[in-house]
């Protein structure tokens, strides 16, 4: 595990009259504008934004009377950078004047619409606007309508404005359909020639039952010596999608697929993603593979990677391969029980090397045709899934460490690593102390004492009664994982170099580490100086995908949760603020929020932080990350995506009265 650490920007101590940073727009409409290097935001009033939206890179001149260690209040003069081109709206008409009042929950002004700039739209569509200009003179920005969003029912809609908002397409232009409809699948002798034929070696697919594109296959062959031959084959995107193309430019603004309960929404048009790339059983198929010897030991003796042409036998779904592992039945069983062995010994292997054993629960949704929620399915991670997980981070580590070894000039050439760094101090201490409560232990001593602890926590707590709080907060003190080209290892994984190779069907970075590699295999050893900002926004859509599929969750949970109203429910807390607490039902794992308001009925709460609680001031009733309460299905507001709950108490609260003002003073005495 690499120990280098990332230099921490050093803090000015004196801003200068004019800076630069992003404006985020609070709900209630202030706006804080972030600036690197300063301790606090920089707080601009509405009256004050110029002509700014929420998110955009803004120059900001500061208010030169605040001091003091007063927050600092400044007002936005330029925009330099918009964050936002395209917003979701409704169209109001007025005669010829036109409107477009815009969707969402920060506050954005109405966008006017010239009579020419409507395409079509009438009085009450919800269409997606482009901002055109706005004028130092007007009072609102200008934009035009570029598509009057259609939808089957409400459902529909709100998935396809949850994706806008997000600013994710939900079509492809018409020349990348163009550039699509060209490619062909057809396997030519002039590009067999260029890469290693494995369509003779036995090749399957392991994926949902539901899945639509196969983006990776595993070979097997067996050698002497009780020594295998097994081969990660992944689709060979980049073999279509060509650099600087409309297909490419495409795929890099949305830089990954977007997975909601009810749909995909695809970084790639459906041609590549379920066909030409997609490795389907009976079909020769292009891919670019990682190759292994291995003994029975899990001990790899050599690797090969390179571009391939594969020939898959068979297509499996995770829940036939789990029952020829649990029961011992199905086809090609002997490979996959070795395979299974093999992934068993990898995983063993990988925590006793500081990886950690975070365990999670999968929460999918059961639909009717219409897409409306009917049932929920909890699913977990079995050896089906371990088998391909384990091979994959194989094939991913490895790709990673042959890119880390090729220098340029004597240094490492750029390369999209996926790192994560270890855990902040700060974060981790309050969770050490809340574990050692329940009288769980941790070694700080260095990351892999920490490691060790984590997996003798998550190893020891289950079953008990506080399992579900620590594993949920153990999950929280983590840092993110990214892509950056600065290598400083992956901590959760245990990996010193580690690199997204396995599914560039759904993710770009994957297809630029594709690229890469190709050109390191070929001599021809890459720069591309833009490398780190192409990294930062693939980490940044691949967090806005994350806030699409939170949102689409949620909106599902709400619908599920609207014929439950009124109803009684067990339900564990999942998180505290100073305005309530969440609670997650036990049978239906839907996520409500029960009030303070509604709590200080019964006493007046405020936030624990050291204690991941609200605790009443006079009652001295607490409620705490992972308690168990019992709740009531107060409200389900689909608009706003929010379930409110009601606490149920279990007993009367015995209220202490407050001390009249004469007690307090002879207190004080």
């Amino acid at each position: 595990m690499s120990k280098k650490k990332k230099e921490k920007t050093t803090k000015k101590t004196a801003p200068s009259n004019i800076v630069k940073g992003t404006l985020d727009i609070s709900r209630s409409g202030m706006g804080f504008v972030a600036v690197d290097g300063f301790d606090k935001d920089i707080m601009v009033k509405p009256h004050d934004f110029g002509k700014a939206f929420d998110g955009d890179t803004v120059a900001v001149r500061i208010n030169p009377h605040q001091q003091n260690g007063r927050r600092i209040e400044g007002n936005i003069i330029s925009v330099e950078d918009r964050k936002q081109t395209e917003f979701l709206g409704q169209i109001q008409l007025n005669g010829k004047i036109a409107f477009v009042v815009i969707n969402g929950d920060k506050p954005m002004p109405d966008f006017f619409i010239a009579p020419d700039k409507l395409n079509g739209a009438v009085n009450g569509d919800r269409v997606l606007v482009n901002f055109l200009r706005w004028d130092p003179q007007d009072r609102k920005p200008q934009g035009e309508v570029v598509q009057v969003i259609t939808a089957r029912n409400e459902a529909d809609m709100a998935m396809k404005e949850i994706l806008l908002q997000h600013d994710f397409s939900l079509q492809f232009d018409e020349d990348v359909l163009n550039e699509t409809a060209t490619l062909s699948e057809a396997i030519t002798e002039t590009e067999l020639a260029n890469r290693k034929d494995f369509r003779k070696a036995l090749t399957f697919t392991i994926d949902p039952a539901d899945a639509k594109d196969f983006d990776d296959a595993l070979s097997i062959q067996y050698l002497e010596n009780n020594t295998y031959e097994i081969g990660v084959h992944i689709a060979d995107v980049s073999h279509f999608v060509k650099p600087d193309s409309p297909l490419d430019k495409s795929a890099y603004q949305r830089a990954t697929s977007v997975y909601l309960p009810d749909r995909v929404n695809p970084m790639l048009p459906e041609k590549i993603s379920n066909e030409l790339c997609s490795l389907r059983p009976n079909e020769d198929k292009y891919t670019f593979s990682a190759v292994f010897i291995i003994n029975q030991k899990a001990e790899v003796k050599n690797v090969w990677i390179g571009r391939t042409v594969i020939h898959s036998d068979q297509r499996f779904s995770y829940e036939e391969v789990q029952d020829s592992i649990e029961n011992k039945t199905g086809k090609y069983l002997k490979e996959i029980l070795l395979l299974n062995d093999l992934a068993q010994k990898f995983r063993k292997k990988r925590f006793a090397n500081g990886a950690i054993n975070f365990s999670s629960q999968e929460v999918k949704f059961q639909l009717d045709e219409e897409g409306n929620p009917i049932g929920i399915v909890i699913k977990e991670s079995k050896e089906a899934h371990q088998l391909i997980e384990e091979f994959m981070l194989l094939a991913n580590r490895s790709v990673a460490e042959y890119v880390s070894k090729i220098k340029v000039n004597k240094k490492p050439i750029l390369f999209p690593y996926r790192i994560h760094d270890e855990p902040d101090e700060e974060k981790l201490k309050p969770f050490v102390a809340f574990a050692k409560k329940f009288g769980y232990q941790f070694d700080l001593k260095d990351e892999f004492t920490i490691a060790a602890s984590f997996n003798d926590l998550m190893k020891n707590v289950k079953g008990k009664p506080e399992q579900h709080v620590l594993e949920l907060l153990a999950i929280r003190t983590m840092a993110k994982a990214y892509y950056t080209t600065e290598n400083v290892g992956h901590y959760g994984l245990g990996f010193e170099h580690y690199c997204h190779f396995t599914s560039p069907i759904r993710r770009y970075p994957d297809v630029m580490v594709h690229r890469i590699l190709q050109q390191c295999l070929d001599k021809n050893l890459p720069v591309n100086k833009q490398l780190e900002e192409k990294c930062k926004h693939c980490s940044e859509r691949e967090r806005a995908a994350m806030e699409c599929e939170r949102a689409g969750n949620k909106y599902k949970q709400v619908q599920y949760m609207q014929k439950f109203l009124g109803e009684e429910f067990d339900a564990v807390i999942s998180g505290v603020s100073t305005f309530g607490f969440w609670a997650e039902t036990v049978l239906h794992k839907c996520e409500g929020l029960v009030s303070t308001r509604d709590l200080n009925l019964y006493d007046d709460f405020r936030l624990d932080e050291t204690d991941y609680a609200l605790l009443g001031e006079r009652t001295k009733k607490k409620f705490r990350i992972g308690d168990k309460v019992k709740i009531k299905v107060a409200a389900a507001n689909l608009s706003r995506r929010q379930l409110d709950y009601d606490w149920i108490p279990d007993r009367p609260l015995r209220v202490a009265k407050p001390k009249s003002k004469s007690e307090k003073k002879k207190k004080k005495k």
